[in-house]
């Protein structure tokens, strides 16, 4: 008899080509152009072996120009890093889609990077194709 194959966060997340992925030198003119280009509200900030460093997204910006009264032209020109959060809600690849959906949710949050085993990032689950997804599997 055939069995549906229930999905997991590999089958929908995004790869490191289709969001925004920065080196740890970036500054925040950086995130800002990325995060527009590819139209997603969040950097993963990342080593030169890809290993998560932080996460940014426009939320933390919007927060840090308010708390912190820099001019915008000040604030581009700091490091990406020191307004990201350090220690981002993550998953793995195998991480079963649903599971991932209800830790957005109890989390609220739109995205969260994948990472392996040694926090390498593989890609980002944003919440509305896995929504999709979800919905489609059904």
């Amino acid at each position: 008899m055939f069995t549906k194959k229930k999905l997991i966060v590999s089958d929908v997340m995004l790869g490191l080509d289709q969001f925004s992925v920065l080196g740890e030198q970036a500054i925040l003119k950086d995130a800002f152009e990325k995060m527009s280009y590819w139209n997603l509200g969040i950097s993963c900030i990342v080593n030169s072996e890809k290993k998560l460093l932080g996460v940014l997204t426009d939320g933390d910006i919007r927060r840090n120009i308010l708390k912190i009264q820099k001019t915008l032209s000040q604030l581009f020109v700091d490091d990406a890093l020191i307004h990201a959060v350090k220690k981002p809600v993550t998953v793995s690849s195998s991480t079963s889609l649903s599971q991932a959906i209800n830790l957005m949710e109890e989390k609220r949050i739109w995205d969260l990077p994948v990472v392996s085993n040694n926090n390498t990032l593989q890609g980002l689950l944003h919440l509305h194709p896995a929504i999709k997804a979800l919905l489609n599997e059904s």
